[in-house]
């Protein structure tokens, strides 16, 4: 059995999960701000509390990715193959069918933007075969960068009572994406992207509303809550804050805005990261009741917590482009109020469905475990197992990590009446304006069909490239794949853009 620093996997696995049971649940939402280029803490509240990472996993899942591509056993065009496994995850998802190609370029583009869960078990198992091998991969890592308390069971972050971390561990994870692969920085600051005719914005409240926000990630289960990890940079010096548990996005948002300016002003170091306790994983509070069942209640408090820190309108670095054609000087607006501004625009990221043109390597799928990339022994073993864990976890109800977004025919018309809004009204009626579109709940993600089925002449055109040849196993796969084609088919070829710098 594979070892994890001399404790095997299910030791470990064992081991958290009894600890999980008989500790108490944390008292407090934690948070931490931490700088990126030192590693000093600058505030810090329950930082080394045990809390379910929910999608803020993607971020572990890109790390092990991305060093797979540093160690050389893949790169940016490998493509990945989508597998019977990785259609049955719950949403958010993109609902491509099994056997569709992406490469690891796109795919961890749709994880970041679009939070995939289908999409984190492709890139699973194209880097390790597995996700359970996969796991090993992310505990291994996480050992490496010191995060001594995080636990990984999955690529994606749907619910499981021994997947745990801490804001501790996720700012460690987060200042080493920043530290290690800075030509992939561009990952964690991408407003939206497109497939076909569909665009899918970020879930990530302070892109385009908080001066200078640049990154990363949000996350959100009814255990878990509504999670964040959010970077900006001011006058060169780049920050990371960590929400975890927050009662819905604008709290989360309003939080992590208020850390970031205060964190700017102030500057002063506590301590390190590597001075704040580090126990080991623990119990993980179940924030159901709260999130889900008394939202109104849990948000008035959490954000009565909040400091109402005043952020100017303007040009950054020191106001918020958003708001520029106000022009109404110096006016400053509450941190509570930034997730109650308009949806900024930002123009997609075009990501596609299959190869590269020209690419002819290997292509990365389900595996047997030690298999390289580019072999498939016992194909149908790996690829289309049932999800596994032992007893059914007590909060494994799925739920989307996303909050609602207002729909409509044309997404660039509604971008164009908020910039016409924008530029003829006081903030304040922007605000309320926008307070009706501030839902926070969870939505269901669309599917592939709609993309498909707007960008099939234009995919025709390209000269499509052909998805390779579903596995043999035609009798076990055909449910999924009858399942998939009610999500929507996506034509593989349609046109490239360039590797994100």
């Amino acid at each position: 059995m594979a070892k994890i620093k001399g404790i095997s996997r299910l030791g470990a696995f064992a081991s958290c999960l009894a600890v999980a049971l008989a500790a108490p649940a944390a008292q407090a939402t934690p948070s931490l701000v931490i700088d990126v280029a030192s590693g000093s803490v600058l505030a810090q509240d329950q930082a080394t509390a045990s809390w379910y990472p929910a999608s803020l996993t993607k971020l572990m899942t890109a790390y092990v990715a991305l060093d797979a591509v540093r160690a050389g056993r893949m790169t940016m065009d490998t493509p990945l193959m989508v597998s019977p496994r990785a259609t049955r995850m719950a949403p958010s998802k993109m609902g491509f069918r099994p056997g569709s190609e992406v490469t690891l370029q796109n795919a961890l583009i749709m994880l970041m933007v679009k939070s995939a869960n289908d999409i984190a078990v492709t890139i699973a198992e194209g880097v390790s075969g597995s996700v359970e091998a996969f796991a090993e991969d992310m505990n291994a890592a996480s050992q490496k960068l010191g995060m001594t308390q995080s636990m990984w069971v999955n690529p994606n972050g749907l619910p499981d009572t021994r997947q745990v971390t801490s804001a501790r561990d996720l700012a460690i994870l987060g200042r080493a994406l920043y530290v290690q692969f800075p030509e992939y920085s561009n990952l964690w600051n991408i407003g939206a992207m497109k497939l076909g005719a569909s665009v899918h914005p970020t879930h990530n409240g302070l892109l385009g509303r908080y001066p200078g926000a640049d990154g990363m990630k949000t996350g959100f289960t009814c255990p878990a809550g509504f999670n964040l990890v959010a970077s900006a940079t001011h006058g060169g010096q780049r920050l990371i804050a960590v929400v975890l548990g927050a009662p819905s996005a604008s709290a989360r948002t309003a939080k992590a805005a208020a850390l970031l300016d205060r964190a700017f002003q102030t500057g002063g170091s506590i301590g390190s990261l590597a001075s704040l306790p580090s126990a080991g994983p623990t119990a993980a509070p179940d924030m159901r009741d709260s999130v889900c069942h008394h939202r109104g209640a849990a948000t008035a408090e959490f954000m009565n917590e909040v400091e109402d820190m005043s952020i100017p309108v303007g040009s950054a670095p020191t106001g918020i482009p958003l708001l520029d054609a106000v022009g109404v000087g110096q006016q400053h607006i509450s941190v509570k109020d930034i997730a109650r501004l308009p949806r900024p625009h930002f123009e997609p990221v075009p990501v596609f469905v299959g190869r590269t043109p020209g690419y002819a390597g290997p292509v990365a799928r389900a595996r047997a475990p030690g298999a390289p990339i580019g072999e498939q022994p016992d194909l149908a073993a790996y690829a289309n197992v049932e999800p596994t864990g032992g007893e059914a976890s007590p909060i494994s109800r799925a739920a989307p990590d996303a909050v609602a977004m207002r729909k409509g025919k044309s997404k660039a018309a509604r971008h164009g009446a908020h910039a016409h809004a924008v530029a003829t009204a006081p903030v304040a009626d922007i605000i309320k304006e926008d307070k009706a579109a501030s839902n926070d709940k969870p939505a269901k993600g669309k599917s592939a069909k709609h993309a498909a089925k707007n960008g099939k002449a234009q995919a025709e055109k390209a000269a499509p490239t052909k998805l390779a040849a579903k596995p043999a196993e035609k009798t076990a796969e055909k449910p999924a794949a009858e399942k998939a084609k009610t999500q929507g088919k996506v034509h593989a070829g349609a046109k490239p853009h360039g590797k994100v710098q």
